[in-house]
C-alpha cells in the first residue's frame, strides 16, 4: 500500500468531512456534530486565512486519515505554536503507521514556521490514542488544566 502524506484541498472537502464525521462518533459528539461539507470546503479553503489547515494521508485517491490543525500565532516565547484539533485515521487502515506518517508531516510543518510546539488534548477514555503520542515522545502537560465555557 502506497500512502501519500499532502495537505488538503478543496476537492476534499466531501472526503475530509467523512472522517470528521467519522472522528465524532468515535469520540461520543456525534449527536452535537455541526459541521458539514460546505462548512469544511468554506472555512478550510474558502477563508483567507482558513479557519483551519489538514493534512491527510491518500491511498490511490482514497483518503485514509486526516490531521486538522490551526495556529496560535502568539506565545509567550514570541512565536507561533500549533494546536492539532483532529487527528483521525479510518479502521480499515489502522495499525500502518499513518497516524505516525501525519504527525510526522504536523512536525515539519511546525519547524517550517518556528513554531515552538504542537499542543492538543486527548479523552482520558482513549488509552490507545494517549500510549500512540507517548510513543512518539509526547509528554502529558501536567502543569495546566482545560477550562471550556459554553455560551
Amino acid at each position: 500500500m502506497n500512502i501519500i502524506i499532502r495537505k488538503a484541498k478543496e476537492s476534499d472537502s466531501e472526503k475530509i468531512w467523512v472522517l470528521m464525521e467519522q472522528l465524532a462518533i468515535f469520540e461520543k459528539y456525534v449527536d452535537s456534530f455541526a459541521i458539514t461539507p460546505e462548512i469544511v470546503k468554506e472555512s478550510g479553503f474558502r477563508k483567507n486565512p482558513p479557519d483551519f489547515y489538514c493534512l491527510i494521508a491518500e491511498d490511490e485517491q482514497k483518503i485514509a486519515g486526516i490531521l486538522v490543525y490551526y495556529f496560535l500565532p502568539y506565545t509567550a516565547q514570541n512565536r507561533p505554536a500549533i494546536y492539532m484539533k483532529e487527528l483521525y485515521v479510518d479502521e480499515g487502515y489502522r495499525g500502518q503507521k499513518i497516524g505516525e506518517q501525519l504527525m510526522s508531516a504536523l512536525k515539519s510543518e511546525a519547524e517550517k514556521h518556528n513554531c515552538t510546539q504542537i499542543k492538543w488534548t486527548v479523552a482520558p477514555w482513549n488509552k490507545a490514542g494517549q500510549k500512540f503520542y507517548e510513543r512518539l515522545g509526547a509528554e502529558e502537560n501536567k502543569d495546566w488544566l482545560n477550562y471550556e465555557w459554553k455560551v
